[in-house]
């Protein structure tokens, strides 16, 4: 079938998230969605994006190390950049820099469940999930 003249195709590109959740305490399984983790394998996109609610955390556990919790997300951004600072993950290939940042791990920052879509423009869809996400 063909596309009316003057229109062009829209290339839609499959992508995968998670949702990075801030957990203070495991035990209660409590969480705070603090940041967005986007992967594009057909363009060799791995970002995050984050925003942390310092009020809201605290009223969440007055105990919590929020200067922690923003350490964790910056190494989290070092490993989607490559960035030798984030130590052996980042070294990988960029899949497997996704793999590392989707496996779950009993920390303060935890990944959610892995989801999918399509999208014109990955670093969009990264500022329009952080937006519904987080907030």
């Amino acid at each position: 079938m063909s596309s009316p003249v003057g229109e062009q195709a829209v290339t839609k590109l499959a992508y995968q998230y998670v949702v990075l959740r801030c957990v203070p305490r495991v035990d209660r399984e409590e969480f705070v969605n603090v940041g967005v983790v986007v992967y594009c394998q057909a363009t060799d996109f791995l970002e995050v994006a984050w925003q942390v609610d310092r009020e809201r955390l605290r009223a969440f556990d007055p105990r919590l190390d929020l200067d922690q919790v923003c350490e964790a997300l910056e190494f989290a951004a070092a490993v989607c950049a490559g960035d030798e600072r984030a130590g052996a993950a980042a070294a990988k290939p960029i899949g497997q820099r996704f793999g590392f940042l989707k496996a779950p791990r009993s920390t303060v920052i935890q990944p959610g469940p892995v989801h999918g879509g399509l999208t014109q423009d990955p670093a969009r869809q990264l500022e329009r999930l952080l937006e519904t996400l987080v907030g």
